[in-house]
């Protein structure tokens, strides 16, 4: 039986659907969690040689900052459940390699994700990483819609 999860965020109102019906699994069989959010590696494209290092340092906080409210939300609701929760978070610009790299190296048995976070042409240019995980994944994965 499945014993570790891990949850994946995105920060959207799926994902956080996702996370509390992955949380309420956990606590119904007695598993535990692990809330990772991926955070993009910060990039700048400009006709400019070099940007100031405030710039860099700011985007670099404000991603941080999101990716703590997002797994901060996955940490209250798991301490509501009574579910053992951990988080953790990545940088990557491939969050599905990190993904399974994540629950490989935490040894989860099944990764609980929405079944898409981006709409419109954005997600069909950058593709599902849902459908990433599931392809590349050798741990189960559970898709909430």
């Amino acid at each position: 039986m499945f014993t570790h999860f891990l949850l994946a965020t995105d920060g959207s109102e799926l994902s956080r659907v996702a996370i509390r019906q992955g949380i309420q699994l956990a606590k119904a069989i007695h598993a535990r969690v692990t809330g990772i959010y991926v955070t993009p590696e910060v990039r700048y494209y400009t006709y400019e040689t070099e940007l100031p290092p405030e710039v860099k340092e700011r985007t670099a906080r404000q991603y941080q900052a999101a990716g703590e409210n997002y797994l901060a939300v996955i940490e209250a609701m798991a301490k509501e459940a009574g579910v053992a929760c951990d988080t953790l978070g990545e940088i990557s610009d491939q969050p599905h390699e990190a993904i399974i790299a994540a629950a490989e190296a935490r040894k989860c048995d099944l990764i609980v994700m929405a079944s898409h976070g981006r709409r419109g042409v954005k997600g069909l240019l950058l593709g599902s990483e849902t459908q990433k995980v599931l392809t590349h994944s050798k741990i189960p994965v559970l898709v909430i819609r």
